[in-house]
């Protein structure tokens, strides 16, 4: 990963996007770039006649978001990551919903001339949340002007976001549902969270594209490019693509059994490795050489096999639509935060 991302979280009304930017700011030791929505002159007379009032409060949204994206982070970048509480894309978001006729045409004359300019950030957090989250936590929170919220705006504007990281955005998209964490108040909730976004920024060593990934399974919207990294997800999707060209029958059950055949392909050669170290230590080599020399005999084997166990695995994930990166964060994080028996 490195020093200098730039990293947007955005999501509805409600959902937590500045609390996760402060969390996300404290964990990398990161800029933030908090959205300055309450200078807004207009937004208490949005809410109360949303009508009449749309242009006006965005309009005045487009210009504050460009003046403070095109001013801050470009040299925030320059020395340091930074975590924003918003995607200056948002705005055309919330115009398409408020905006109609003569002033949607307006706005997207202003807003095409100014999103030029703007940095895209290298991930983008998507909070969601249920309609009955949202309004919980937005009644919760009491700010005054969002005491008489419309329910149903807060459904409408959950239903644009999704329409809008459902469609190719480019951008590198990793969705978290909120309903059920609470990263305030729960640490597993939080590292786990932190952990996610990390893996999603992580770039790893830069690799050949896996062979006909891109033309048989092309990458979801929001991964890494399949042209400069590799990630689990990938070699899920490969496996899933190679078992269908080659006609290879998947059943899970016959599957585990050929998981664990394998496996102890593996316990053969390493028992093997082990009776060879203790024949070269009984002739008085020391014990790491010969470890290393055993070893090093069924090396290409062991490789083999192991490669196997991979394959068994991932067919296995496959077969229950599992997403093992996720799983493996998830679980990771779980014991990162577990307190251990000595």
């Amino acid at each position: 990963m490195h020093d200098q991302f730039y990293i947007a979280i955005e999501g509805p009304i409600g959902v937590g996007k500045t609390t996760l930017a402060r969390l996300l700011s404290q964990a990398f030791n990161s800029e933030l770039l908090l959205e300055v929505f309450e200078e807004n002159p207009f937004l208490s007379d949005f809410y109360a006649d949303r009508q009449r009032y749309a242009f006006q409060t965005q309009i005045f949204f487009l210009l504050s978001r460009y003046s403070q994206q095109y001013g801050h982070v470009q040299p925030i970048l320059a020395h340091s990551a930074l975590i924003s509480d918003y995607l200056f894309a948002k705005d055309r978001l919330f115009a398409h919903l408020n905006l109609q006729g003569d002033e949607i045409n307006v706005y997207e004359r202003v807003h095409q001339a100014l999103s030029a300019n703007i940095p895209t950030p290298d991930l983008v957090v998507y909070l969601r949340a249920s309609n009955d989250t949202l309004m919980h936590r937005i009644v919760s929170r009491d700010r005054p002007y969002e005491r008489n919220m419309d329910r149903s705006y807060i459904a409408a504007l959950s239903q644009a976001y999704d329409n809008f990281f459902h469609e190719d955005t480019g951008l590198n998209i990793l969705t978290i549902d909120t309903d059920e964490i609470d990263i305030v108040s729960r640490l597993e909730d939080r590292a786990n969270v932190i952990g996610r976004v990390r893996a999603a920024l992580e770039e790893g060593a830069t690799q050949a594209l896996l062979p006909g990934l891109e033309q048989i399974v092309p990458a979801p919207a929001g991964s890494h490019s399949q042209t400069d990294h590799r990630r689990l997800g990938d070699f899920q999707r490969w496996h899933k693509a190679l078992d269908h060209e080659k006609g290879f029958h998947n059943d899970i059950y016959m599957n585990f059994i050929a998981l664990n055949e394998e496996i102890g392909e593996v316990a053969k050669l390493l028992k093997l490795s082990w009776m060879k170290q203790i024949t070269l230590t009984e002739k008085g080599m020391p014990l790491s050489q010969a470890e290393r020399q055993a070893i090093r005999g069924h090396l290409p084997e062991l490789k083999e096999e192991l490669a196997d166990v991979l394959a068994f695995v991932l067919k296995i994930a496959n077969d229950l639509d599992i997403d093992l990166e996720t799983a493996y964060i998830e679980k990771m994080t779980h014991n990162w935060t577990r307190m251990w028996e000595p």
